[in-house]
């Protein structure tokens, strides 16, 4: 049985796009927000399976004791989960998902009262998308293999250390460095692609990409210029600069009498990642990543003010 989430509010736990997946046996993989309600919601799935159920089936789960439909929850918001049996004959679309996500292709996948599918025809709208008249009326699509892609300019401890974390956030993660047999950038087993490059140049590399993610952290402050020249006209989702605060003062002082604009300037986050003291290169990593998720999350209805 798949568990999908399709609609999230305030702030339940079970944001829209998760999922699981569980088996006759109980056993599963994913979550769809976890606590007491997806315990609940796990065991009516076992129950559907051992009761051989073929049909989908729309459950709300409001997280207060007001509803009808209580999750057994508190923390307020609601949720809209489906139920959707996998059979044998599903076998063909999972294994066209799972290729996707090996090989790097996008898919578009459509949930409905008939259950699983892929959709072939071009979709200009946004997504993800639900569209829902009624329990029997009802589609979700949703892009597969969207992974948000990070830039790491520089390969160092931190640029290791940050490679990992985002890895295991399920990022993209691309890192650079101009330094050949550099230790840290070899023994880098988290990054998707490690390239080899000319700071001087690395502007040619990028285009506008207002979806992704840049962390600049080269070896010291003169590339760091250098680079930061090149990607403050690119369009970027995020561009932050690791430094501190009497080097970052410095370098944009430079910057702004050679002609650079503050509001170009001001565009980037510096220093770089929110501020938990952090001292080793792991607690750096994570304040680099915490920035990134506030970032990449703050337009989601949470609930917090």
């Amino acid at each position: 049985m798949l568990l999908y989430v399709l609609q999230s509010e305030g702030s339940s736990p079970g944001r829209r796009g998760f999922n699981m997946a569980v088996a006759a046996d109980g056993s599963f993989i994913g979550t769809i927000g976890g606590g007491i309600m997806e315990y609940k919601l796990v065991e009516k799935a076992k129950a559907m399976l051992a009761n051989g159920a073929s049909e989908t089936l729309l459950m709300w789960q409001h997280h207060d004791k007001k509803s009808s439909e209580q999750s057994g929850m508190i923390c307020s918001g609601s949720q809209l989960n489906a139920f959707i049996p996998l059979t044998i004959y599903q076998l063909p679309i999972i294994e066209a998902i799972t290729n996707s996500e090996r090989d790097g292709t996008k898919q578009i996948i459509q949930l409905s009262p008939e259950g699983i599918s892929i959709l072939h025809e071009i979709n200009t709208t946004p997504l993800p998308l639900l569209q829902y008249q009624s329990a029997t009326d009802w589609f979700y699509q949703e892009l597969v293999n969207d992974q948000p892609v990070i830039h790491i300019i520089g390969g160092g401890h931190v640029g290791l250390a940050l490679s990992e974390m985002m890895h295991f956030l399920g990022f993209y993660v691309i890192i650079y460095d101009d330094r050949t047999d550099l230790t840290t950038l070899n023994d880098n087993q988290f990054a998707n692609e490690k390239r080899l490059v000319n700071y001087a140049t690395i502007g040619e590399l990028f285009t506008n990409r207002p979806n992704d993610y840049v962390a600049l952290m080269t070896v010291g402050y003169r590339t760091d210029k250098v680079v930061l020249q090149q990607l403050l006209d690119k369009d970027f989702f995020y561009l932050g600069l690791m430094g501190s605060q009497n080097k970052i003062k410095t370098l944009f002082l430079e910057l702004e009498v050679e002609g650079y604009s503050s509001a170009s300037l001001n565009r980037v986050f510096t220093p770089i990642g929110v501020n938990i003291y952090s001292k080793t290169t792991r607690e750096i990593a994570v304040s680099i990543a915490a920035e990134i998720i506030r970032e990449k999350n703050k337009g989601l209805p949470t609930g917090r003010r």
